[in-house]
């Protein structure tokens, strides 16, 4: 079984009717895969509800208690925006927390399975600062997830990949100092946000970032993946990793210019898989409705 963490209740963060980052993304992504042929292989979890685990203490090791309670004043004020493109409404706050809290169960899941898991929530969190939120990220899920885990027994080591299209410049700032995480970045250069130099290596040289020209296809990709991602998670040797999943590399998809098919996501995936199963995979970007749902359906098959 594989286990996809899931609430409809992610559906209530409401960024307003023109925004890319939808409801209807997690609603797409719910309808796929309950019509696959192998539906019946999908294990879903409502995650733990925040009053029932102290979601807040995890938030509060990664991010300022001054940029906690300025999304919670936003959200009980009504409403408003953290930048021009970056909305809280009355229940982002409440909502962020629960995504966060998705994000914790599928860490405990990885480990008590040794298989992978998939939170589908948002929102998004790879854009998240320690201070700030940006990029339609309101806390920092991958960080706080690595962080998380890191606290269990028998992890010592986290590697978190991004693939997704954008740089996640607010899940490096965060994790770079630390030597017990390692994070990867495939993202397209230049694009959003405009960091993610390849000659930025963490402190720790626990950094490898991997800006992708515009046009690129799943050909260089591969050749990254084998010649570069591998040798370097290999080389850290993770107990577990953490795939910053966004699809927003597909073709169709109009917020960047990589060409990647969402068949490709089952590739990267096996890439991956070759470090180990305790792997846990949470959504990012992706905006083109159709393609994101197959290129969940893709990280999955390949998972099986």
């Amino acid at each position: 079984m594989l286990p996809v963490i899931y609430s409809p209740d992610f559906l209530l963060h409401d960024t307003g009717r023109f925004h890319p980052e939808k409801p209807e993304r997690l609603t797409a992504i719910v309808e796929g895969l309950k019509q696959i042929s192998w539906s019946e292989r999908i294990d879903w979890q409502l995650p733990t509800p925040i009053n029932k685990r102290e979601v807040l203490s995890f938030v509060k090791q990664i991010h300022t208690t001054e940029y906690i309670q300025r999304v919670r004043h936003i959200a009980d004020s009504g409403g408003g925006y953290l930048d021009g493109e970056t909305p809280v409404s009355p229940q982002s706050y409440e909502i962020a927390l629960l995504a966060v809290s998705a994000w914790l169960d599928g860490i405990d899941k990885v480990i008590s399975t040794n298989n992978p898991a998939f939170v589908l929530a948002r929102p998004p969190g790879h854009h998240a600062t320690r201070t700030s939120g940006m990029g339609f990220c309101l806390f920092s899920n991958a960080a706080i997830a690595a962080n998380y885990a890191l606290q269990r027994p028998g992890i010592q080591r986290v590697a978190i990949v991004d693939w997704d299209v954008h740089h996640g410049n607010g899940t490096e700032a965060i994790v770079e100092d630390n030597p017990h995480i390692a994070y990867c970045s495939l993202h397209q250069h230049p694009c959003y946000p405009g960091t993610g130099k390849k000659s930025d290596r963490g402190k720790h040289n626990n950094v490898l970032n991997l800006p992708m020209a515009p046009g690129s296809t799943i050909l260089e990709y591969q050749t990254v993946f084998s010649q570069q991602v591998v040798p370097f998670l290999d080389n850290f040797q993770p107990d577990l990793i953490i795939v910053s999943a966004g699809y927003d590399a597909n073709q169709k998809d109009t917020i960047a210019s990589i060409s990647l098919q969402p068949e490709d996501y089952g590739l990267l995936t096996n890439y991956v898989l070759q470090i180990t199963r305790r792997l846990l995979f949470g959504l990012e970007g992706g905006y083109h409705l159709e393609t994101l749902t197959r290129s969940v359906i893709s990280t999955l098959k390949s998972c099986l």
